[in-house]
């Protein structure tokens, strides 16, 4: 259960149309609470891959107590649960978690819990943990510790690593003004609040943010689902620092076709330097759109779901986040539509190229009880160059979500952790079968390297590396990274 904030379903409306791609290779690798009580889980939220080659995520319900887990899982698809929340009376280690884990530089996962906490309870609180990857859980910090919740309450996102180990998220509401705030907190646990949301009449700078991103130019993007100067939400700019600038103010009015409501997902840069991002309403048809926007603000509308000509067979209502993949296209998923389905269930997973071409890959739920999975979540591109992903419901006889993977004809790449530092500075190689693995460059400049898995490969950024991708050269095959490594002066 999300005791939050939502959007009001009015109505659905069923549709039908034919196939809009060739059938793709989806398998359904865990179906949730497959027994009585769910201890494995139920409602899986977004998938990260680490180091080791296995995947992590977290359910926002199930597990041992009721109030969510996080696991791993083989690529195979094994599944391990790690952590229990609400280990205790009270829920001090906190509840519901409503985003994935990342991992960050020390190799340590960290993630939100949306309630609970030292301060907290079932409705309120929340708090921000470290787990490491055997599955010991740190509280770092319980959120409303004074009256009012200042430092925020209820974050709904995961946090995002910059280049000094600090990381930054949001919560929903509390702060100042009890519309949300954007924060700072150490890996020890130190928090600072660095905005405060609706800090005045009619909140122009947004309310209820969304997830972070670090872009290439060292700033954090992100988008409000509310507010801003037509109350169809914002995106926005905010420094290491704090200080924040709008970049560009949805529109919920008839006529508006930039989209409105960007919801809570992140944007993504792309490999063109301008960030990509959705909104679950608005556009030509009202049920979405898909966006470009530079650095600066210039914002283009790209595609608008749910096409009468189609059926919405393309989809409706984009929830999740993007991924750009070694083809240079853009893969997403939508919360419903699709094949023989109404706005508000199904769903789909899409590719787009950077200019706007949309094709639908996969519908899920053909057919009933929808084993499959329905409504999918944010995707994952793991270094094999299969996708993977969750739905928040269908699967087992309970219907409480699935992990699935999506085999398109991807290829596999290497991924670098972080994606941009200093000459000298270390960064891990993620990828596989990494084993005899004779040459590692930066953009064309050879680094010294040090083989530590089939998975991972440490390094160094060179002497004279320019931004650009990196290369591994292994004994069968030459991997690239799916983005480029920037170059910090």
């Amino acid at each position: 259960m999300k005791p939050f904030k939502s959007i009001v379903i009015l109505c659905a409306v069923w549709v039908s149309a034919g196939n809009l791609a060739s059938a793709q290779s989806l398998t359904t690798l865990h179906k949730f609470c497959a027994k009585s009580g769910c201890p494995d889980g139920a409602v899986p939220t977004g998938l990260v891959q680490v180091t080791n080659g296995d995947l992590y995520g977290t359910t926002e319900s199930g597990g041992a107590y009721g109030y969510g887990t996080v696991f791993k899982m083989t690529s195979s698809g094994k599944l391990t649960t790690l952590y229990n929340f609400c280990a205790q009376s009270g829920c001090p280690d906190g509840a519901y978690p409503l985003a994935g884990v990342v991992e960050a530089a020390n190799g340590d996962l960290y993630g939100t819990t949306s309630v609970g906490g030292a301060y907290g309870s079932a409705n309120t609180g929340g708090t921000v943990f470290k787990i490491t990857p055997e599955g010991t859980l740190t509280t770092l910090h319980s959120f409303c510790a004074q009256n009012g919740c200042p430092d925020g309450e209820l974050p709904q996102q995961g946090v995002v690593e910059v280049a000094n180990g600090d990381l930054y998220g949001t919560t929903e509401v509390g702060g100042a003004y009890d519309e949300g705030t954007i924060f700072k907190i150490t890996p020890g646990g130190t928090l600072t609040t660095l905005h405060s949301f609706c800090a005045q009449g009619g909140c122009p700078d947004g309310e209820a943010p969304g997830g972070l991103i670090l872009a290439t130019n060292g700033d954090l993007y992100g988008m409000t689902p509310f507010g801003g100067a037509h109350n169809g939400g914002t995106v926005f700019k905010i420094t290491q620092a704090g200080t924040l600038s709008t970049l560009h103010n949805f529109c919920r009015k008839k006529g508006c076709t930039d989209g409105a409501n960007p919801g809570e997902s992140s944007l993504v840069q792309a490999s063109n330097g301008d960030l990509y991002g959705t909104t679950f309403s608005g556009g030509a048809y009202g049920n979405g759109t898909l966006f470009e926007i530079t650095l600066k603000g210039a914002l283009t509308t790209l595609y608008s779901f749910c096409s009468p000509q189609i059926a919405c067979a393309d989809g409706a209502i984009p929830e999740g986040n993007l991924v750009q993949a070694i083809d240079g296209n853009l893969y997403g998923a939508t919360y419903g539509g699709g094949l023989n389905h109404n706005i508000y269930t199904g769903g789909t997973v899409f590719k787009s190229t950077l200019s706007g071409t949309v094709t639908t890959l996969y519908s899920f739920c053909p057919q009933g009880p929808c084993t499959d999975g329905d409504n999918p979540n944010p995707l994952l591109l793991a270094t094999s160059g299969e996708l993977y992903g969750t739905t928040n419901s269908g699967g087992a006889r309970t219907g409480d979500g699935t992990i699935y993977m999506l085999s398109v004809g991807l290829g596999p790449f290497v991924e670098t952790l972080p994606s941009l530092g200093k000459v000298g500075a270390a960064v891990t190689v993620l990828g596989s079968d990494l084993t005899g693995t004779t040459s590692v460059t930066f953009n064309g400049t050879a680094a010294t390297f040090t083989v530590v898995s089939e998975s991972e490969i440490k390094t160094t950024v060179p002497t004279g590396a320019t931004t650009g991708t990196v290369e591994v050269t292994t004994p069968s095959s030459t991997l690239t990274s799916n983005v480029a490594f920037q170059i910090k002066q």
